[in-house]
């Protein structure tokens, strides 16, 4: 598939609007390594046919194999180590304080095939059992993306050991998983049990979301214009409980808003109190 520049830049304006990812000028190749079969099963001369097919009503699943082929599903199992640190030695031991009587709602934003919300489910698994007693009312964690196609290989919490070998230790790999067929792993049902998982555009609304004590939104930012950004961090600071904790990647930021986020230092790592 040969792209011309005019074609990338409106399918560069489609994906913005759509799901709010920017595409830099060099990722022509990406476009042409990840639609040519949408193209072809749907028999569309080029790209600029597939973008004037996407904005006519009644494409929903069009447009659904667009987004699953363009979203990037990068993913590890405690991915950088310390914001895992941070939440089992002082959010999860801090809310537990204060939040006797009430439920425990934590939010994976972006959580691609799983391995964000279930290796917090499992933090909370090593909490409770070194403090037992603690959030007697239970505990939510509900997980989001915007591709469907992730969202129902997480909801197996099936993996393969070369998708486990990826952030996940030997120790946490035998007390939580089972073995399966053909050399899959399959997580534990009390952790698996604990994550609600369900489809959720970042640029769409947060309805049944909220509220929340913690969320992690990491590592997607990235993807979005500094506008988006400030969007999206405002639309998720009303879904955190005031005091509520917001957990970015590493190479991530509240975009100045200073006035509804307070920056905490963990050395190493930072993370945002909801003012």
């Amino acid at each position: 598939m040969r792209i011309s520049e005019q074609e990338f830049e409106l399918f560069c304006q489609y994906l913005e609007k759509a799901c709010g990812i920017l595409l830099a000028k060099h990722k022509q190749y990406l476009v042409e390594s990840r639609l040519g079969k949408i193209l072809q099963e749907g028999q569309f001369n080029n790209l600029g046919d597939l973008v004037r097919a996407l904005n006519m009503p009644g494409n929903s699943s069009l447009k659904e194999s667009v987004i699953n082929a363009m979203t990037t599903n990068e993913t590890l199992w405690f991915r950088d180590s310390h914001p895992y640190d941070i939440l089992k030695n002082k959010l999860l031991p801090e809310l537990a304080e204060q939040g006797r009587g009430q439920r425990l709602k934590i939010w994976s934003a972006a959580c691609s095939t799983g391995q964000e919300p279930y290796s917090i489910s499992m933090v909370l698994d090593e909490f409770k059992g070194e403090n037992p007693g603690a959030f007697r009312m239970g505990e939510e964690i509900t997980a989001t993306d915007i591709s469907t196609r992730v969202l129902d290989e997480a909801r197996q919490a099936e993996y393969e050991m070369l998708a486990l070998g990826r952030g996940l230790s030997k120790d946490r790999l035998q007390k939580f998983f089972q073995p399966g067929v053909d050399g899959s792993w399959t997580l534990n049902t009390n952790i698996k049990s604990r994550v609600r998982f369900r489809e959720l555009n970042l640029l769409g609304n947060y309805i049944g979301i909220g509220p929340c004590d913690i969320v992690f939104c990491r590592n997607v930012l990235i993807y979005f214009s500094t506008e988006r950004k400030r969007e999206i961090l405002r639309k998720i600071h009303q879904t955190l409980k005031p005091g509520g904790y917001l957990l970015l990647g590493a190479s991530e930021s509240i975009a100045e808003l200073n006035d509804i986020y307070e920056m905490i230092h963990c050395r190493p790592g930072i993370i945002y109190k909801a003012k």
